[in-house]
Parts: structure tokens; sequence; C-alpha cells
């Protein structure tokens, strides 16, 4: 098994070049073992050189939103009047601890995608 740590972009394309051939393999077959080692290592070079930022709260709810096919005055027993919810999303006002153990507990919006 020829394996070493990835160090540069041309490791990163050979090894995402073996996972590809690699893929399928019987989890207990020596194949199997290098490729769970090779996605080990292809992921903590993408963690490090390709970091995926936090969704906008905003963003989120939208996105929610749209899943459910949601208006905005469908937020207000959430987020509270007409108003409160335009200055939502027009980011003149933060969300509340309460907003957000709303949102989360009715539209099961992750909290790590709430909190900025």
């Amino acid at each position: 098994m020829d394996i070493h740590p990835i160090k540069t972009e041309n490791d990163y394309e050979s090894s995402l070049q073996e996972i590809e051939k690699l893929w399928g393999s019987p989890t207990d077959s020596p194949d199997g073992e290098k490729l769970d080692i090779l996605l080990v290592l292809v992921e903590d070079y993408e963690e490090k050189h390709y970091p995926i930022a936090p969704p906008d709260p905003i963003e989120a709810i939208k996105f929610r939103m749209e899943q459910s096919g949601l208006s905005r005055k469908d937020l207000e027993p959430l987020l509270g009047s007409r108003g409160r919810v335009s200055e939502i999303f027009s980011k003149k006002r933060d969300l509340s601890l309460n907003m957000i153990r709303k949102l989360h507990n009715d539209l099961h919006i992750p909290l790590e995608s709430l909190v900025n």
C-alpha cells in the first residue's frame, strides 16, 4: 500500500483519482482499507485548503422557506411582526436567541446555520 501525506495539489489530484478507482471496494479488503485511509487524508487536505464557510443565517432561512413553500408572512409567528421580519431579512436587526430557538424547533434549521 503506497500511501503518503497529501502536501501538494498534485498529491491531492492523484489521491482523488485513486479514490475513484477504489470506490466500491469491499470494506475488509486491502483496497477497501486503502480507500478509507485516502478518504481521511483527502478530507484533511480539503478542510485546510478549501474551507467551507458556514452559511449566512438569512440565506439558511430563505433556503428552508423555499424548501417548505413558506412566505415571509409564515415567519411572523416565529420572528414577530411583518416589520420585524423585514428588518431581519434586510439585516437591520439580528436574530434573537428566542428567534433562533423557534426557527430551529419549528423549521428544523440547524443551529450552526442560524448563529454567525
